[in-house]
């Protein structure tokens, strides 16, 4: 057993971190708090290889491990929080269903612009009365010659503002079986992209409606029976969240420690204060912790895709670790880390919203408990 990275692994997180320093932190705070997808951020950190490193290399992508993809996601964090976000969509959450998933005239079609930073896959999986609750879908495929019309409504759809096209669940029929996913491309006759709406955090969000959405069946990506399948993915696509959320949490303890060591009140420096060096110790305590559950959950998946259990565990640390850091990195710089000039504001806002997305923390406890008694537990009410 090593809990360190190997030399290639830090190798690789010196170059990204040397990046990041050098072409991101600079814009770190601006670009926070611009509205809209950094496209030009996106096509850079492609010719750097960091979009796709979790696609094979014959489809164009790196083929590298999940250990690469949480260092570049976390070791760009360090330098502009915003940018991780960018990694974390090319390489988690529709791209990787899609990799995995897509055949060769779908991947022909969509991967060369989309490894490129040049386009961007959105998804479309809630819907307004179908969040945690994801096999409630209601919005149909139905077969019409040599395509399928699709009717329903998404909400809360992952950089639906801006996405290029859309990977979206759908059901071909009845019961958990029917469901599965389609490619519907932002321009199909018959979407609707509604109006931006702004979360607390200041990304945006468009409302989807499809109306007899005209689309090819070429574009089915896994039909009926699929739905286990892509929700098997989706565990992949909370390692991408909590390596966000905890990089966001150990950029805020950064910038308090620094701050800490620099202020002076009442004649001596903030960090000489028992109260604020407790504070510190916790939260070096929660990082450290909710590092290593992540680490084990990216090993472990490997050979294959991790387990429920590994990504539900480490998801639920790091999310509330990178919230609580940061939310108590905010507090020990008082008015300047509740300030917008600072980076720390928007890390607390970033880290709340992951404790919802990707599986809030009600739902990643409900899987934890499945797997210590080794049995099913319905939420549904008959």
């Amino acid at each position: 057993m090593n809990f360190e990275l190997t030399p290639e692994q830090r190798a690789f997180s010196d170059s990204v971190r040397r990046f990041g320093q050098a072409h991101l932190a600079s814009g770190a705070l601006e670009r926070a708090h611009a509205r809209g997808y950094p496209w030009e951020v996106a096509r850079m950190l492609a010719e750097q290889g960091l979009i796709g490193i979790l696609v094979k290399e014959e489809d164009g992508g790196i083929g590298g491990t999940l250990m690469d993809a949480v260092i570049a996601i976390q070791e760009l964090a360090y330098s502009c929080p915003k940018s991780a976000d960018i990694v974390q969509a090319g390489n988690f959450g529709a791209i990787r269903t899609f990799a995995e998933y897509a055949s060769p005239e779908l991947k022909a079609r969509y991967l060369p612009d989309l490894l490129a930073g040049r386009t961007l896959l959105g998804l479309g999986m809630s819907e307004p009365e179908a969040g945690s609750a994801a096999t409630e879908l209601k919005t149909t495929a139905t077969r019409d010659g040599d395509h399928y019309l699709i009717n329903g409504t998404k909400v809360f759809s992952t950089h639906s503002a801006d996405a290029t096209a859309y990977l979206v669940y759908v059901r071909f029929g009845p019961g958990l079986n029917g469901i599965g996913s389609v490619i519907v491309d932002r321009d199909a006759p018959g979407l609707q992209v509604g109006q931006p709406s702004t979360f607390m955090s200041g990304e945006e969000w468009c409302q989807l409606y499809f109306d007899n959405c005209r689309i090819p069946k070429s574009n089915v990506l896994l039909g009926p029976g699929g739905f286990k399948k892509q929700i098997t993915g989706f565990n992949v696509e909370r390692i991408g969240n909590a390596s966000r959320a905890l990089a966001l949490g150990r950029y805020a303890f950064n910038v308090a420690r620094e701050h800490c060591l620099t202020r002076t009140q009442f004649g001596r420096p903030l960090c000489e204060f028992q109260g604020l060096q407790w504070k510190f110790a916790e939260m070096a305590l929660q990082l450290e912790s909710a590092q290593l559950l992540l680490y084990k959950a990216a090993v472990n998946g490997e050979n294959g895709l991790p387990s429920a259990f590994d990504t539900a565990i480490a998801k639920l640390a790091c999310n509330q670790a990178g919230f609580q850091v940061a939310n108590e990195a905010m507090q020990a710089m008082g008015a300047y880390g509740f300030s917008t000039e600072s980076l720390v504001e928007y890390c607390v806002k970033r880290t709340r919203g992951w404790m919802i997305a990707g599986g809030s923390l009600e739902i990643l406890k409900n899987r934890i408990a499945e797997s210590v008694f080794e049995r099913r537990f319905s939420q549904r009410a008959n």
